[in-house]
């Protein structure tokens, strides 16, 4: 319910009530003391940024009542203040690129549903001119999720496609997207040397040109919101990216965004590109710069936060990180970092997602695109909020923002205390006693001196020790054995056969 607000300081609670209801989709966690959880519709939506310390720690649950604020209008070229944000969210369209990663059309829609509670303001759903059945998957996605308007806040996301600067792909995307209440087009073009030489095989002075008039042909269609996007933009001349992009903006384009296509920028030398362009491009001011960053040499994080740091308002994300090779920067860790550290040391930016849907919807997109995540992948791996140093089950029993930054139910996750202790060998006395305490078991010094003594062989044998172990260590001392590894021949241990669980 509202549990993350009562969380200990230090912790990242999140601002306003939320309702919590059971997770309907058909997924599985793999470790079973993670409990999906999906917030209520109708739960607040003021949850941009968030303090490391909860300024309600004495709240209770019952007097906390939902604020419902209004979702600002969008306009394409103009933020509702200087420091928001713009979550475009690309899981449908670059995510899906990821090899082994195709959605069939009901999960593309499921999924645009699901990034719709999620409250990302754009999201490119396909390349339409790509094949009849992605044409008709991104028009079905316009023509229902682009106008189910949230009748309490007025939100609704804006639905874009992608288009290389050529009229058949711009003419595809607008009659796939036209249905929606806010259509958008990404239109890109290739600017760094290596591709303007031997994927376009074009001049700079013909790069321009095709981009400006795809722009305006694109705004003839009747769109209003179109971006350019420069393609390889990391790897091209500074110069060059100023000039296409000032003429790209004089022929109509709203936002504009130069992507760092194979990764190969670190954060300090992207966040300069990005504040030279930002400094040296006729009319970047009055439209929204985008950053977009793949993650082959595993900084795609860093190069999204310096590009907001040094001025980007629009970062271009997918769900888990997924996309072409090495991914691209995942929207849990980018709006995560942003949430807790962009009040403090970015100047106050923030977004406007509902950061208790980040759990429901990376387990809908693993699920679907069979496309599953490490454990220890931040903010939505199954470790992150589990501990198994007896150090940290120290420090986290006596209070969770020892070892904690966030709250668990802040991105989707309800768990108990003792849910996130995880009993191995590294584990300490005070977690083995606080565990048992938990199973009914009050126990002397002595008696506890002999069980954790018979614990402690036990790790010998198995990774992870269940509750049933621990209430066989306690009740069948006498008649005790242990495995002798896979082979199942009794040695000089202490555990029983009969009632020890097999190795997890």
């Amino acid at each position: 319910m509202a549990s993350s607000l009562l969380a200990s300081p230090g912790m990242i609670p999140t601002t306003g009530s939320t309702v919590v209801v059971r997770s309907g989709l058909p997924f599985r966690s793999s470790l079973p003391y993670l409990r999906l959880n999906r917030p209520y519709n109708k739960s607040s939506l003021s949850i941009s940024y968030c303090s490391p310390v909860s300024k309600m720690g004495g709240t209770s649950a019952s007097d906390l009542k939902p604020v419902l604020e209004r979702w600002p209008e969008y306009i394409p070229h103009k933020l509702p203040d200087k420091n928001y944000v713009r979550v475009f969210d690309t899981t449908l369209r670059d995510g899906e690129q990821a090899p082994g990663g195709a959605l069939t059309p009901p999960q593309k829609l499921e999924i645009a549903r699901q990034l719709a509670k999620f409250r990302v303001d754009i999201m490119e759903v396909g390349f339409p001119v790509s094949s009849e059945e992605e044409f008709e998957t991104v028009k079905t996605i316009a023509k229902t999720v682009g106008n189910e308007v949230d009748e309490e806040t007025g939100y609704v996301p804006v639905i874009c496609a992608i288009a290389r600067s050529k009229p058949e792909d711009i003419e595809a995307a607008w009659e796939a997207v036209k249905y929606a209440k806010k259509p958008k087009i990404l239109i890109f073009t290739s600017t760094s040397d290596i591709h303007m030489k031997y994927k376009l095989k074009k001049t700079k002075e013909e790069v321009i040109e095709m981009a400006a008039s795809s722009v305006r042909f694109a705004k003839s269609l009747g769109f209003i919101d179109v971006q350019f996007g420069c393609e390889d933009g990391g790897r091209s001349e500074k110069e060059f990216l100023c000039k296409i992009l000032g003429e790209s903006i004089k022929a109509g384009a709203t936002t504009v965004n130069v992507a760092d296509t194979v990764g190969i920028n670190m954060p300090e030398e992207y966040g300069e590109l990005v504040s030279y362009v930002k400094a040296n491009t006729p009319g970047i001011d009055d439209v929204i710069f985008s950053v977009h960053c793949h993650n082959d040499l595993g900084v795609a994080t860093a190069n999204t936060i310096a590009g907001v740091c040094a001025g980007a308002r629009q970062v271009e994300v997918t769900v888990n990180g997924i996309g072409e090779r090495s991914g691209n920067a995942p929207l849990e860790e980018v709006v995560m970092a942003l949430k807790c550290r962009g009040e403090y040391l970015m100047d106050g930016v923030y977004t406007r997602i509902d950061t208790r849907q980040i759990m429901a919807t990376s387990q809908m997109v693993q699920e679907y695109t069979g496309l599953y995540i490490q454990p220890h992948k931040p903010i939505v791996g199954t470790n992150c909020f589990v501990h198994e140093s007896g150090i940290h089950q120290d420090g986290i029993l006596k209070n969770r923002s020892t070892y904690e930054i966030l709250s668990p139910e802040d991105v989707g996750v309800v768990k108990s205390q003792s849910s996130s202790i995880v009993l191995g060998k590294l584990s300490g006395r005070h977690a083995v006693k606080d565990r048992l305490k938990e199973l009914g078991y009050e126990l002397d010094d002595e008696k506890l001196n002999d069980i954790f003594s018979r614990f402690r062989d036990l790790t010998k044998q198995k990774k992870r020790i269940t509750d049933d172990d621990l209430k066989a260590l306690v009740t069948c001392r006498d008649e005790v054995t242990s495995l002798n590894g896979a082979t199942g021949e009794e040695t000089n241990g202490y555990v029983p056969i009969s009632q020890i669980s097999s190795v997890v």
